[in-house]
């Protein structure tokens, strides 16, 4: 496929050349085309990987990862526009995170709305679908850092989307547990489960754990 990567941090680094492995082409967007960390991860990850404004790469994409912060998202998707947006897939690995007060942030979105929520109203024909903002972003594309049975969650109106956002996950990432929650209301669950996580990364000291939902 040809992947958008919205997002030069650690997140959209790990996501892209996990992607660029897997045989993709990949255009990590920024807000210039010249951006600095974005032609480094470039040199690095070879002939299938490319750089680009938000707009570039959203257009060039049939597929979009969003991994940029969360209070930028919405600004991100206004300036990469309707036109290169419109009905396509959009993976939202984001989280709403306060970080003004310090550490730990807290949510900025209130309990009955979620960003995913936020992106999908904003961008009707856009097919947003949450997954993956539950753990550290290594786990996210190797799930065997971690031991045992866990899980990641997806939330999403469209079930084609879902559906093909679900096949990534499990053979291009190696994901065996993928619950679906629902719709894109469902994402508020997942992000809410933030303030706890960060918790637990203060108390292990490493990203490299992830949770799991045992049912009778």
């Amino acid at each position: 496929m040809k992947i958008a990567i919205l997002g030069t941090g650690m997140v959209g680094e790990t996501l892209g050349s996990k992607l660029v492995a897997l045989g993709h082409e990949v255009r990590m967007g920024s807000r210039t085309p010249d951006n600095a960390k974005a032609a480094a991860w470039v040199k690095k990850s070879g002939g299938k990987a490319s750089q680009g404004t938000f707009r570039d790469a959203a257009a060039f994409a049939e597929l979009i990862f969003n991994c940029t912060l969360g209070n930028a998202s919405l600004d991100v998707l206004k300036s990469a526009g309707e036109e290169a947006l419109r009905g396509k897939v959009l993976v939202d690995v984001s989280n709403p995170l306060d970080f003004t007060k310090g550490m730990p942030p807290v949510l900025s979105t209130p309990p009955d709305d979620s960003l995913g929520e936020q992106l999908q109203r904003a961008f009707p024909s856009l097919k947003v679908v949450k997954t993956l903002n539950t753990m550290n972003c290594e786990v996210m594309v190797d799930p065997s850092r971690v031991p045992g049975d866990h899980d990641v969650f997806v939330s999403g109106n469209d079930v084609d989307a879902k559906a093909r956002v679900k096949q990534l996950l499990t053979e291009g990432f190696g994901w065996k547990h993928v619950i679906d929650l629902g719709d894109i209301t469902t994402a508020r669950g997942t992000e809410a489960f933030l303030p706890l996580w960060l918790r637990l990364w203060g108390t292990f000291r490493t990203g490299d754990f992830n949770i799991h939902v045992v049912k009778r």
